[in-house]
């Protein structure tokens, strides 16, 4: 179940370089050289730029990644959302949700729109420039439903926030929110490379989310006639869980078996028209796809209208600073998915297990080790001392270490299974 989380470690820069090493002993030696760095590090700092690779979005060091966040709502003029793009936002979601990517959704052609209001433009560069000061990650949305009519526009729009923002790892490019039911092969697709095209020209690499039919729900189809020649494309995955269950997870497991990425760019607790009750059981079948797929998600959304997607209540603060009392049901689900999500670890990919997994991770006192298998556990640190050699009950499935008396830093736990061992990092704050 999704309550079961691996925490992503803390790994400073200089130790981008030890992915590919087989042994520990020359982790510890290159590992020696960080000592007395500081490891509160920003999600940009650990991941860097992330990379796709056939099904998978990784980071610099290779691993598979899973971000967690939220979507603002439509930036239009008048709508009401557009009072929720601040700074003081931004910054209560990363420091008291602890989000590690926030998408500006800007809308495009409906009312108060960007094709009719150039200031929708200015909202979505604050939330940007926010996201990169705090290192996180963050989508620029193109929010449209037919995008291909306004394909000019989508190209100027997207080459102007390629030569800001370019050279940010931070930046993700969602060049077309939800197509509705129209032909991928003869409408988006055609739309979508020449918007790559136009991107490419100015960042070569940064990440890009590319949106198909049916509200982007039709990656099946889409994995069949993915676009090629180009790197780093992801495809955009949408859901309202009480409205989109297990037939929609399956048309993205065929499309995750046809080695296509997927990101949930939007998803919501309730019904696809964004209101009504919220879906736990659906939420959490889908919040377990995602973390043992390795999908990040932002959720729908960031406002304080009267519908049931909103996690905010009527009239919540927009500079942030709430309290239980200002969260929609919605919003308290989806701030206690966000605080405990998952992320992967993994130091040598040819030599791991997703099965395996250490919560919490910084670890303040207790850290528990979940998994099947396990028959002995020791705990290492970086000048190579074994501080923990310990056998592990038979059948016994999660095990409890009492850390508190370690000093902070990067120590490395080793899972001794029948049959090999597993390496995994824990940072102790």
């Amino acid at each position: 179940m999704h309550q079961i989380k691996l925490l992503h470690s803390s790994v400073p820069t200089c130790v981008n370089t030890l992915i590919s090493m087989r042994k520990i002993v020359l982790l510890f030696s290159l590992l020696l050289g960080c000592i007395g760095k500081q490891y509160a590090q920003s999600p940009v700092d650990i991941h860097g730029n992330l990379q796709v690779s056939g099904n998978q979005i990784l980071n610099q060091y290779g691993e598979a990644v899973s971000l967690a966040g939220m979507s603002m709502f439509w930036s239009n003029t008048n709508w009401g959302g557009e009072a929720y793009y601040t700074s003081e936002v931004v910054d209560w979601l990363v420091e008291d949700w602890g989000i590690t990517v926030i998408r500006a959704a800007m809308g495009v052609e409906a009312s108060g729109g960007y094709i009719w209001d150039a200031s929708n433009k200015d909202r979505v560069k604050l939330i940007v420039e926010e996201a990169i000061a705090k290192g996180i990650y963050v989508i620029i949305d193109w929010h449209s439903h037919h995008a291909e009519d306004y394909e000019d526009e989508a190209i100027a729009f997207f080459e102007e926030m390629a030569t800001l923002y370019g050279e940010y790892p931070n930046v993700i490019y969602e060049i077309y929110n939800e197509p509705v039911q129209i032909s991928w092969p003869d409408i988006i697709k055609p739309y979508a490379e020449q918007v790559i095209d136009a991107i490419r020209q100015i960042d070569e690499d940064n990440l890009i989310v590319v949106g198909n039919p049916t509200w982007s729900q039709d990656v099946d189809v889409v994995s069949w006639d993915p676009i090629v020649d180009e790197i780093n494309i992801a495809y955009s995955l949408h859901f309202y869980a009480a409205t989109h269950g297990q037939y929609l997870r399956d048309k993205a497991q065929v499309a995750l078996d046809n080695g296509i990425a997927l990101f949930v760019t939007e998803w919501g607790t309730v019904s696809a028209n964004g209101d009504g009750q919220v879906n736990e059981f659906e939420v959490n079948a889908w919040m377990d796809f995602l973390c043992e797929n390795g999908i990040s998600h932002c959720n729908w959304s960031v406002n304080d209208k009267l519908e049931g997607a909103s996690i905010l209540v009527d009239g919540a603060s927009t500079t942030g600073g709430w309290t239980e009392a200002d969260y929609t049901p919605s919003g308290l689900l989806v701030k206690d998915i966000i605080q405990d999500w998952c992320l992967s670890v993994d130091l040598n990919n040819e030599n791991q297990s997703m099965e395996y997994q250490i919560f919490p991770s910084p670890v303040a006192d207790e850290v528990y080790i979940h998994g099947e298998g396990i028959e002995r556990i020791r705990v290492i640190d970086l000048s190579g001392q074994v501080l923990l050699n310990q056998a592990v009950t038979p059948n016994q499935r999660t095990v409890h270490l009492d850390v508190q008396a370690y000093r902070p830093g990067l120590y490395i736990i080793e899972l001794h299974h029948k049959y090999r061992t597993y390496t995994k990092k824990m940072i102790k704050q």
